[in-house]
């Protein structure tokens, strides 16, 4: 553990002279949403060229948020108090079926880590990870899990460092100590090895931030190659064994920087990842944002990656794997959205929704062609319009398969699902999504209310009635 060594030795030492990186603040940085909205992530080493550090990552950018930081426990109690619109009824529920899910997952996982019943969580994992198990909204359960075991490490000494000077004892290296400790017992097993690569990864994106390149201190650099070298080692002593584990799989694509993060290397680890568990479009969105010209691909590259991955998911996804692939990539690159093949991203929204019907996805669709692609005029003509285009296809998602409203996926969608936003109250933050949801559904259902009907919303979708 060389590269373990050598990292204590630089840290001990950052104490108060440390400025911890701050997220880049400047409005075309989009970060997987949570990930856990959206999904994960897989957030490679930014270049000098490219704030965008969140789209779907598996680090801190994109990985599951914890339910407290997620979502707010009083959801009811704030939206209360926001105007509601006698003209929509709309179940509302909180938590709602893809949340009570993630929860029980990570809290499972969590509780077995401070119970250090290690045996009994690989196992959970191991299983998971075999029969590429998902939440009912599409979120890989061996993810959640892996996330659930190092939440207490990765989250402490992401508290550390929101302060510019950390304290000097803030306990940033505490906790993965103790990780490493647990890996040396247990060195063959593939799903500790994935939690604690995964804990120096979260943790290296901790220490660096989004910023550019040039911003980062020296030090903070420093503390962010320890890590990553030692995730690398720790990655490397299984050598792709298992060869079916999504999850060791997720973890290499997680490794990706920019030494070695050249198009055609990238393309192929998320070939390799996507074909292990087509289902979990997370790696299909990270695949889109790694392959525009500010990561590691081309315009042509993307393309042609969006059509190969539409072409070899076909059987699960219909068109809808070129629509996941180009789903972030054209709400940051206004060049990619005016290149786009507006039909077959369309057909691919519908194929979504068939193949996936359940609400957290319809939620994820309406408020990405609503909020996000709806809100999202550049100046750019070619791309605007398609934007419009797309934005009109929230109209027949709601109308065809909304039954209920998750006021999250709707506060992340206006904030073009960025990963490192800092939420100052969940409450309001879900309230701030909840108005906004009501108010766009109310303007889709305009013609009907000015008639003075009431919509209602059932099992079967929205119906118009006398109020």
């Amino acid at each position: 553990m060389t590269h373990l060594s050598t990292l204590f030795r630089k840290l001990p030492g950052l104490g108060r002279t440390v400025r911890a990186a701050q997220p880049d603040s400047r409005p075309d940085v989009d970060t997987p949403v949570t990930a856990a909205l959206n999904a994960p992530a897989i957030v490679p080493q930014l270049a000098q060229h490219d704030a965008q550090a969140n789209v779907l990552a598996t680090p801190a950018a994109n990985r599951p948020q914890p339910r407290s930081k997620q979502h707010s426990h009083g959801r009811t109690a704030a939206f209360s108090s926001a105007p509601k619109s006698a003209s929509l009824s709309i179940p509302c529920p909180d938590p709602t079926r893809e949340e009570r899910t993630r929860d029980k997952h990570q809290n499972r996982a969590l509780r077995l880590v401070r119970q250090e019943d290690w045996q009994e969580l690989s196992a959970l994992v191991k299983a998971a990870d075999t029969n590429n198990q998902m939440t009912p909204g599409g979120m890989c359960v061996a993810e959640l899990m892996t996330f659930g075991a190092r939440a207490d490490v990765v989250l402490a000494a992401e508290h550390a460092l929101l302060d510019r000077v950390p304290a000097q004892d803030a306990p940033l290296m505490r906790g993965i100590e103790a990780l490493e400790y647990v890996l040396a017992e247990h060195a063959n097993d593939y799903v500790i090895g994935c939690i604690v690569a995964q804990a120096h990864i979260d943790m290296a994106w901790a220490w660096r931030g989004v910023g550019w390149d040039v911003e980062i201190a020296p030090r903070n650099r420093e503390a962010f190659e320890a890590h990553f070298s030692r995730a690398r080692e720790i990655v490397s002593t299984f050598d792709g064994v298992p060869a079916r584990s999504a999850l060791l799989a997720s973890t290499t694509c997680a490794l990706l920087c920019s030494a070695d993060g050249h198009s055609q290397t990238v393309a192929d680890r998320y070939e390799a990842l996507i074909d292990l568990n087509p289902e979990n479009t997370a790696p299909l969105r990270a695949l889109g944002t790694h392959m525009l010209p500010r990561w590691y691909g081309t315009y042509q590259g993307l393309e042609l990656e969006a059509r190969r991955t539409a072409a070899r998911t076909q059987h699960i996804w219909g068109a809808g794997g070129y629509t996941w692939v180009m789903f972030d990539a054209i709400t940051a690159d206004d060049t990619a959205c005016a290149r786009l093949d507006l039909p077959f991203f369309i057909e691919g929204l519908r194929d979504i929704v068939t193949h996936r019907p359940e609400p957290h996805t319809v939620n994820l669709l309406a408020a990405y062609c609503a909020n996000t692609m709806g809100q999202a005029f550049s100046g750019d003509d070619a791309a605007d319009a398609n934007r419009a285009q797309i934005a009109a296809c929230a109209d027949w998602i709601v109308r065809e398969h909304l039954t209920e409203l998750h006021p999250m996926i709707w506060a992340h969608a206006a904030q073009g699902f960025a990963n490192n936003l800092r939420v100052a109250s969940a409450q309001r933050f879900a309230a701030a999504g909840y108005d906004d949801a009501l108010r766009i559904i109310a303007g889709l259902f305009k013609r009907e209310i000015s008639e003075g009907k009431r919509i209602v919303f059932t099992d079967q979708g929205p119906v118009a009635t006398a109020s």
